[in-house]
């Protein structure tokens, strides 16, 4: 378990999917349910790995979806995190389609709010982040700013 930091790489999780036809609508479109479910997934992984202990949606922030995925796509989520907290961790998590060629087209965006839990789902706390890059420390400084936002919102309630 441990409360010793760790990179964002060390959680950094990759998804890989075929939609297949239970996975669409009518008119063979990903289902927008069934691709949230599949981001929840990867994202508890995400905070799972560097929590080291189980974890629970709290929150999803910015769920936007971009374009469309079709049936026999191949669907791409990478998650990682971009701020930690006492016990919350906010995984950003970006979905594509690649194609035949390798080439990818982002079809979503999202950050997911996980806190880490014991076995009584109390909140515990989590290791802190390294931060190596600049691209990880501005995240960082976006997610800060997130963070602040969304607990004014639940203040203001």
């Amino acid at each position: 378990m441990g409360t010793k930091a760790k990179k964002v790489s060390e959680s950094r999780t990759e998804q890989v999917h075929i939609i297949m036809p239970g996975d669409c609508n009518g008119t063979e479109r990903l289902f927008g349910g069934e691709l949230m479910r599949w981001i929840d997934v990867v994202a508890a992984v995400v905070a799972r790995r560097h929590a080291g202990m189980d974890v629970t949606t709290a929150f999803v922030d910015g769920l936007e979806f971009v374009a469309p995925a079709h049936m026999n796509e191949t669907i791409i989520i990478v998650g990682c995190l971009t701020y930690v907290g006492r016990s919350s961790m906010e995984v950003s998590l970006y979905t594509y389609v690649e194609a035949l060629d390798g080439s990818r087209k982002l079809v979503n965006h999202a950050y997911f709010i996980m806190v880490a839990v014991d076995e009584e789902n109390n909140p515990q706390q989590v290791p802190g982040l390294i931060l190596e890059t600049d691209e990880e420390r501005a995240e960082w400084e976006a997610g800060k700013c997130r963070h602040r936002e969304r607990k004014n919102r639940r203040t203001e309630a």
